[in-house]
C-alpha cells in the first residue's frame, strides 16, 4: 500500500481472494454513495476518485436512492469496467428474481455483474424462502447480507453463499465477530464488512446516515464548560473505527466514502494500520458503546 500524499499513484493494490470466487480484493470497497441531493457528475467523480486509489470492490443496489445508486455506478464504470467486482442487490426478497436482475442491468449498462445478495435478510423465514435457483445464469456469484448473526450461522455452510455481508466494527453485536467471520473463514465464504462507523454515529451526532438526533441531550458540558444544551457526545475517530474493523480482517471492509476529505481520512487510517492489541480492541468497544447512547436504534443488532 502506497502513501495517501499526492495520489499519483493507486495508494491500493489487490490483497486476498474474496472466499472462493477466484477475485483478489482490496482491503477496502467503495459502498453507496447515492445522494439525489448531490448531482451524478459530482457522485461519479467521487467513485472514479476512489478507483484512481486502487479499490476494484464496489457496491450498489436498487433500493439505494431508488435507482440513483446504479446509475451513478454506470456512469462512473463506463470504460474503466475490467477488473473491478461489482456487486448488486436483489431487494424484494419475495419476489421473481429475473425481472429485478433484468432492470438492475438496464440502470447498469452492463449485464455483468459480478455478485447478486439478497438484501437485507434478516429473519430465518426469509433466508428459507429465498430464490436462488433463480440466480443461475444471471450472476457469477451469490450470496447475501444480513443483520442478523442467526440467519448467517445457516447460510455460511449451506453452500448457497459464496460472500456475505454483514456489521464489522467496535459497536456491532460480538457474535459478528466471534462466531460469524471465523465460520465464513472454515467454509471459504467471502465476507464484507459493513457498519464500521455504525452509520456514523459513532463519528457524530446523529441517529445513522446523517439523520438528526430526534431527544436532544441535555446537561451535556460544551468544551468551555457550562451546561448549554449542546448536543456534545462522545464519539471516535476514523482511524479508531477503521482501523477496529481491520484488526477484525474481513475480506473486504465496505466504506461509503462520499466526499474527498472522507475518502482521505479512511486512506490516511488505512494507510497506517496496524493490528490493535486484545486491550486496545476493548477499550474502542468500550468507547464506542458510550457514542451510540443515546443515537437511536442500532438496527443491526438484533437481541441475542
Amino acid at each position: 500500500m502506497a502513501s495517501v500524499a499526492g495520489m499519483e499513484k493507486p495508494i491500493f493494490t489487490p490483497r486476498r481472494e474474496l472466499g472462493r470466487t477466484g477475485f483478489c480484493a482490496t482491503q477496502l470497497g467503495i459502498g453507496d454513495l447515492a445522494d439525489r441531493k448531490v448531482p451524478l457528475p459530482d457522485c461519479v467523480a467521487t467513485i472514479r476518485r476512489a478507483l484512481d486509489a486502487g479499490l476494484n470492490v464496489i457496491d450498489t443496489a436498487p433500493m439505494y436512492e431508488t435507482g440513483y445508486s446504479e446509475e451513478i455506478v454506470s456512469a462512473a464504470l463506463k470504460g474503466r469496467r475490467a477488473g473491478i467486482f461489482v456487486i448488486d442487490k436483489i431487494d424484494e426478497l419475495a419476489a421473481p428474481v429475473r425481472p429485478q436482475v433484468e432492470a438492475s442491468w438496464q440502470r447498469l449498462g452492463f449485464s455483468d455483474v459480478d455478485l447478486f445478495l439478497f438484501h437485507g435478510v434478516s429473519t430465518l423465514e426469509d433466508w428459507r424462502q429465498l430464490r436462488f435457483e433463480e440466480l443461475a445464469g444471471l450472476s457469477r456469484f451469490r450470496g447475501i447480507s444480513s443483520h442478523n448473526p442467526a440467519v448467517l450461522r445457516e447460510a455460511i455452510p449451506s453452500g448457497f453463499c459464496d460472500v456475505v455481508m454483514f456489521p464489522i466494527g467496535a459497536a456491532v453485536d460480538e457474535r459478528y465477530i466471534t462466531e460469524i467471520l471465523p465460520l465464513a473463514r472454515q467454509h471459504r465464504v467471502g465476507t464484507i464488512g459493513i457498519k464500521t462507523f455504525g452509520a456514523g454515529k459513532l463519528l457524530g451526532d446523529t441517529e445513522g446516515y446523517s439523520r438528526p438526533l430526534s431527544k436532544r441531550p441535555r446537561g451535556k458540558l460544551s468544551s468551555g464548560g457550562s451546561d448549554t444544551g449542546a448536543a456534545v457526545l462522545p464519539r471516535l475517530s476514523v482511524e479508531e473505527c477503521l482501523h477496529y474493523t481491520l484488526t477484525c480482517d474481513p475480506d473486504v471492509t465496505l466504506l461509503g466514502l462520499s466526499f474527498p476529505n472522507e475518502q482521505d481520512a479512511a486512506y490516511a487510517a488505512a494507510s497506517n494500520f496496524q493490528a490493535l492489541s486484545p486491550a486496545q480492541m476493548a477499550d474502542i468497544r468500550r468507547r464506542a458503546g458510550a457514542a451510540i447512547d443515546g443515537k437511536g436504534n442500532c438496527w443491526w443488532n438484533p437481541p441475542a
